[in-house]
């Protein structure tokens, strides 16, 4: 009797179910997404469907593989544990001092996309006059394929260098990122080219050396690559340059039409520096966006709280989560770490005098005593040097010395000594490669001398067989008449 209740209880909430998805559409379509379609037989799932779906579990995978790559900091003793993030690279880089306060593949590389204009407006700002005239020509349109960044400008339209900076640091403009290279290179007497070996040059001389640009606007070319660490250091530079940050800052910007120029309006694409945005950042105060198929995702920002400047990296980041990742990581880098300052922490005798202000960043649970160092004199030959603090192998810090006598005269003297050891391992290299190619020479002669010899003996005992055969014909021959 239990049983049929049961039964009867099933049966009656079923019929209203049905009767209340009737009445209510949109119940019913709820059900239907829910449950219906994943519960298709695979012969009734179409074409567009079954891409669709792939496409999804494609993605979903790349988020959790991208998720689950190493942190190298979080595997740090005594570190503070990082967030997990969506992409394949991460760096989150004190401006200042240098030190790496996340790091996440930051020497792997990628593709930059348009965070690449960051470094062309570097170069721009130092070797560029704003005000000069910038002419599009044909090779700055032939840059632009199907779905690249422009703002419509055309052959022959002359805008001033710093109208061309808002194009490709707000709308990144890649006709206009070329132009910029082009501009500036003839300021300087030279070609585009040479523009793309300064900023090469210029990455090398941040201490960047795992990079190859080789277009000014990022546009995809499998030899155009970069790494996260090379990045933040090109953002480390851009805090010394004013107008960076007055471009970056700018929420909207007109070119006002001309004899030369149609009015082109444009705004700022970096979502964390656009107030009332849902990705707005209080902290950040410069930076650039970047997208291409190869590239995914990449996103450089510049952030600043007042007591501390970061600059912040993702390269490779899939789906929505540039935006995210960055909070989240400069959250991290603004809230884990204490500046310690070097002068009252660093007693060696090794250094006269130091750097005023210069600092480490060091988590709550590393003492100064814990860290190791590194000095590298100056290579203008005087006493002046840079140290580098590094807390198991990651820098936290940097600062300008000037050393002791006795340290100095000790290490002129051990480099001496190893360009001394140098100059005897290359000159111990060079006798022994002599040696060998001697050797090489004498084994050659020999074989030569042998094959003379061999094919000597050759030729004399084929000689010598020709005689028998010729003997032997000629006694014949006199058998033959006897008869």
């Amino acid at each position: 009797m239990r049983r049929w209740r049961q039964m009867a209880a099933v049966a009656l909430v079923t019929a209203l179910i049905g009767i209340v998805a009737a009445g209510h559409p949109g119940m019913a379509a709820e059900i239907s997404e829910n449950g219906g379609e994943e519960n298709k037989p695979e012969s009734e799932i179409t074409e567009e469907e079954k891409e669709e779906k792939e496409a999804k579990e494609a993605h979903e995978r790349a988020l959790k593989e991208a998720y689950d790559l190493p942190v190298q900091t979080n595997k740090i003793k005594n570190w503070p544990k990082g967030p997990g993030t969506y992409g394949d690279a991460g760096i989150v880089m004190d401006a200042d001092s240098g030190a790496i306060l996340y790091a996440k593949n930051i020497d792997k590389h990628e593709y930059p996309a348009s965070i690449t204009k960051v470094l062309t407006a570097l170069l721009a700002f130092r070797l560029g006059d704003m005000d000069s005239q910038v002419t599009i020509s044909n090779e700055a349109l032939s840059c632009l394929g199907d779905g690249y960044a422009s703002i419509g400008l055309k052959t022959g339209n002359v805008i001033t260098l710093e109208q061309a900076m808002y194009a490709m640091l707000l709308a990144s403009a890649n006709e206009a990122a070329y132009a910029v290279g082009e501009t500036v290179a003839e300021s300087q007497g030279q070609e585009y080219d040479w523009f793309i070996e300064q900023m090469n040059e210029k990455c090398v001389k941040l201490g960047g050396n795992n990079s190859n640009f080789i277009n000014t606007n990022g546009v995809f070319d499998e030899n155009h690559y970069t790494c996260a660490r090379d990045m933040a250091l090109i953002g480390s530079a851009l805090f010394e340059v004013p107008m960076f940050f007055r471009i970056c800052q700018t929420q909207q910007y007109t070119i006002p039409a001309s004899d030369t120029v149609e009015e082109h309006i444009f705004q700022q694409k970096h979502r964390m520096l656009i107030q009332g945005n849902e990705d707005y950042y209080e902290y950040a105060v410069g930076g650039k966006t970047g997208y291409t198929t190869e590239a995914e995702n990449t996103l450089i920002t510049l952030a600043d709280n007042g007591e501390r400047r970061l600059v912040c990296v993702v390269l490779r980041t899939y789906g929505g989560h540039p935006y995210s990742d960055t909070k989240a990581l400069l959250d991290y880098g603004f809230d884990n770490f204490q500046m310690v300052f070097i002068e009252e922490n660093d007693v060696e005798e090794d250094y006269r005098w130091v750097e005023d202000g210069a600092y480490v960043l060091l988590p709550e649970k590393v003492e100064f005593e814990e860290l190791d160092r590194e000095i590298v004199l100056h290579e203008d030959g005087t006493d002046d040097a840079t140290v580098t603090y590094f807390y198991k192998n990651m820098p936290v810090g940097t600062c300008e010395v000037t050393v002791s006598g006795d340290y100095y005269n000790r290490e002129r003297a051990a480099q001496k000594e190893l360009e001394l050891q140098k100059k005897a391992g290359e000159k111990k290299k060079k006798e022994a490669a002599e040696k060998a190619k001697e050797k090489k020479k004498e084994k050659e002669e020999r074989y030569k001398a042998a094959t003379a010899i061999a094919a000597a003996g050759i030729l004399a005992v084929c000689a010598g067989i020709a005689g028998i055969v010729t003997n032997i014909s000629r006694k014949r021959k006199e058998k033959r008449r006897r008869r």
